[in-house]
């Protein structure tokens, strides 16, 4: 068996299973709700659009750049204020971030997701926002990232990492 060389592999092993026995299903109506808010907020901001998409790729138009540089500077902002001031999460838990090793499966990896993006005009994340948007043609790479997804856990051992 090779040995994990994801971080996240590695800290999934070590942990608790924490089984919340009390929550209540209503109380999961404020993710929902930010989630929909989200979603309405990429819409408004054009990150889903096809067109803007392939703008980004084609190197023809600012837009994507900025909002991505500017998540990517806010996630920078964000742990340096993490680290600095030594905050912990609301169950009072401490922050650690821990170093990833690079490796070569990354290469490929990011290559297959950018020219999965580039091709379907659609990043993973957003997925749902775009089908409940109208574009319902996005269900297609939907089920192709579940399909991925699940090849990838299946060949797992057998990919590079």
């Amino acid at each position: 068996m090779l040995k994990d060389t994801d971080f996240e592999v590695k800290s999934l092993e070590n942990t608790e299973l924490r089984i919340v026995k009390d929550v209540k299903p209503i109380s999961y109506l404020k993710f929902l709700l930010v989630g929909i808010l989200f979603g309405i907020i990429m819409v408004k901001g054009e990150m889903l659009s096809w067109f803007r998409i392939q703008e980004m790729f084609r190197f023809q138009s600012f837009h994507m750049y900025g909002i991505i540089g500017s998540a990517v500077a806010v996630g920078l902002i964000s742990v340096f204020i993490i680290k600095k001031f030594n905050i912990k999460t609301i169950s009072g838990e401490k922050i650690t971030f821990t170093n990833k090793t690079f490796n070569k499966g990354q290469i490929f990896g990011g290559l297959c997701f950018g020219l999965g993006w580039a091709m379907t005009g659609a990043c993973p994340g957003p997925l749902f926002a775009q089908i409940g948007s109208g574009a319902t043609a996005i269900v297609v790479t939907l089920l192709s990232a579940i399909l991925g997804t699940w090849v990838y856990g299946k060949f797992r051992e057998k990919l590079p990492h």
